[in-house]
């Protein structure tokens, strides 16, 4: 079959996908993987080289044809791939969860336990383990009628989570507004403001016109002196696909996540868990719903008294009450006067070229690894580019990088899975990875320039890079990113975001686009004192999202449904400062809990945060660039994947479990009081 989806080249021939590859592409690659893990299951005596092996490659066979159609409808979505990928969704759920309750090959998996488990070095090891926890978690044991139900409810979850995204997709999409009076664009950088005169001129119309994406969001609530304007965008953003805002119905979400959230409870019940927080713990570095909890209540204790004082203080400098789409504003124009320095000031300081110069050479030092652009590679859009990463002369990994917000792309950030590493009998596979962002892009006259925060996030999503580029485990299902608790993964991530903030290294990532001089010190020196700004208000928000989708899960009763809008009014009140309108409809578009892979597990922003925070702390007590710690924490956490408890592998780093006042000392926020 000529599909590029079975394409074996060594990168996914995206100029050559379409959407009629899709269907077909996927069904003749899952009758194929049916036949042989039929075959893999019949055989007499199973073995690791026999069973454990043959899977993996098909593991990573249907992980490398499925991932350039989950990433295209993610970053170039049309009608037509849309319609392939739903169509596909359902034969994909029906595929794993046929095999993960596939009774022959989880007795094949118990007998190479039994016969060969003490033999085996700790990654195959760990591989058995996970997997058999893997056929429990998918109700391998229970009686058929349970088995069939719990396949219709998971293969229903992954349809309602996608037309969750599609909603959002599809709400952003449709919302702009057009402006005709300049003074309303007053205080907007003018790269912005020029991207909305050409969009209106494209369409034929006069003046300017905005649309929704996050960059144009973020800059109109940040900085535009309208306050007309401002609420507009807030109520437009905090309302897509709901019941209420300038589209009120037109893709509401509310009975989508009634239903996602009913179905995941109904999947943890029938494999015996009291509710889907449970189901999901059973995978976790948290290991129950009192430890999370737990957490959570110490940050909230630690944090809200320093939020409530900032929030205090910003409706001092702002002489009123505040509305929730003033915050964002006025806390720009309080920073400006206390550090003097603001996001939109900085832009032209960092040029995108000179950002990803700096960031690559921070990984050459903390590991030893050169990173170069190859021209020449297969892309899905004129905008992305491809790099290689090298140890030495080899080549160990490389990354797509796609930077600019654009129409029918998902907003936010993110890395992905291009391909797994693999090396097996079968044969080898480097890894390759995509880094997702959303930043403004280039002008007619200078190369796409990034607000600080712009820079945190490319930081944050190479940590993630580096995760699945660096790893040295030769199983699919546990290299890179794979098998590790979800409360870790974001562990790599936020570890890189500390050298954003590094003195050593603002010098190496600023250059104003005109005259190439890097960020002065003095202003490099104000801009790291705004690391603590509000830093309390930010932990609280994070908090309130993390609780919020925490006890959504642990407490849903079906008796009494999903109670959503009521749980996040309890959660704000015992937690949040900046006050809601009672229109707000946040999770109606709260993409990583109801469409990503966050349920019941928000929470783990904040506790891998503590982690990073930790790690780091090692550097800083040996040098932000000490090789020496960089070799540990790359032997120890980065190369590992998921071939090693995440718990064990912090303290074979840090020589000790995390402790979170190092978080706490990051933000300037006081250690809480211990609870008598």
């Amino acid at each position: 079959m000529d599909n590029p989806l079975l394409s074996s080249e060594p990168l996914p021939p995206f100029p050559r996908i379409s959407a009629a590859d899709v269907e077909p592409g996927i069904n003749a690659l899952l009758t194929a993987a049916r036949a042989e893990i039929g075959a893999i299951a019949a055989r007499e005596r199973p073995s690791f080289a026999t069973v454990v092996e043959p899977l993996e490659e098909l593991h990573h066979r249907v992980a490398r044809a499925w991932s350039p159609v989950s990433h295209l409808n993610a970053v170039l979505n049309s009608d037509a791939l849309r319609a392939a990928y739903n169509a596909c969704l359902p034969l994909l759920s029906a595929y794993q969860t046929d095999l993960a309750q596939n009774e022959p090959l989880y007795r094949a998996y118990r007998s190479i336990e039994a016969h060969e488990g003490g033999a085996l070095d700790p990654v195959r090891r760990r591989l058995i383990e996970q997997t058999l926890k893997d056929f429990t978690l998918a109700g391998v044991g229970l009686p058929q009628a349970a088995k069939d139900e719990f396949k219709r409810v998971m293969l229903e979850l992954t349809q309602l989570q996608a037309k969750f995204e599609e909603n959002v997709l599809d709400a952003t999409n449709a919302w702009s507004h057009h402006l005709a009076d300049p003074a309303q664009l007053r205080g907007l950088n003018e790269v912005l403001v020029d991207q909305a005169r050409r969009r209106a001129h494209e369409k034929g119309m006069e003046g300017w016109l905005l649309t929704l994406d996050q960059p144009t969001y973020v800059a109109v609530v940040t900085d535009a002196q309208s306050p007309e304007l401002r609420r507009a965008f807030y109520t437009a953003w905090s309302t897509r696909a709901s019941d209420q805002g300038p589209l009120a119905g037109r893709w509401d979400n509310a009975p989508v996540i009634g239903q996602i959230l009913a179905k995941r409870h109904e999947a943890a019940r029938i494999l015996g868990f009291e509710n889907f927080a449970d189901y999901a713990l059973a995978k976790r570095m948290a290991r129950s719903r009192g430890e999370v909890l737990s957490f959570l209540e110490e940050l909230t204790r630690a944090s809200r008294p320093a939020a409530e004082r900032e929030f205090a203080e910003l409706e001092a400098f702002a002489g009123r009450r505040l509305d929730a789409w003033d915050v964002a504003f006025y806390a720009e124009r309080l920073q400006k006067q206390l550090y003097a320095v603001s996001q939109e000031e900085l832009r032209p300081y960092f040029p995108l070229p000179r950002v990803l110069e700096g960031l690559f050479e921070v990984a050459e030092r903390l590991f030893g690894v050169q990173i170069r652009e190859r021209p020449g590679a297969p892309v899905w859009h004129p905008d992305v580019r491809y790099f290689e990463i090298k140890s030495g002369a080899r080549l160990i990994g490389s990354f797509y990088l796609d930077p600019y917000a654009r129409p029918h792309k998902r907003s936010g950030a993110w890395m992905d899975e291009c391909v797994g590493r693999k090396h097996l009998a079968s044969g080898d596979a480097l890894p390759v990875a995509y880094l997702v962002l959303n930043v403004l892009p280039p002008g007619q006259e200078h190369p796409a320039l990034l607000t600080h925060d712009d820079v945190l996030t490319l930081f944050h999503e190479f940590g993630h890079g580096l995760h699945h580029l660096l790893t040295r485990v030769d199983f699919p299902s546990l290299a890179g990113i794979n098998g590790v608790a979800w409360d870790a993964v974001e562990l790599p991530s936020q570890f890189m975001e500390n050298y954003a903030w590094h003195p050593q290294v603002l010098g190496r990532i600023s250059g104003h686009y005109q005259s190439g001089a890097p960020l002065p010190h003095d202003l490099q020196e104000r801009l790291r004192a705004t690391r603590s700004f509000h830093a309390g208000l930010q932990m609280v928000r994070q908090l309130e999202f993390a609780l919020f989708d925490f006890r959504l899960h642990a407490e849903y009763d079906p008796a009494r449904g999903a109670r959503v809008l009521e749980l996040l009014r309890e959660v704000r009140r015992d937690v949040s400062v900046v006050p809601a309108p009672e229109w707000n409809r946040f999770p109606m578009s709260f993409g990583h809990i109801f469409a990503g892979g966050y349920a019941a597990g928000y929470y783990s922003y904040k506790w891998a945060e503590v982690l990073a925070a930790d790690a780091f702390s090692a550097f800083e007590e040996h040098g932000a660039f000490d090789r020496a710690t960089a070799q540990r924490y790359l032997d120890a956490i980065l190369s590992q994947g998921g071939s090693r408890d995440a718990l064990e592998a912090f303290i074979a780093f840090r020589g000790r479990p995390p402790q979170v006042q190092a978080l706490l000392r990051q933000h300037g926020i006081a250690s809480p009081e211990p609870v008598t």
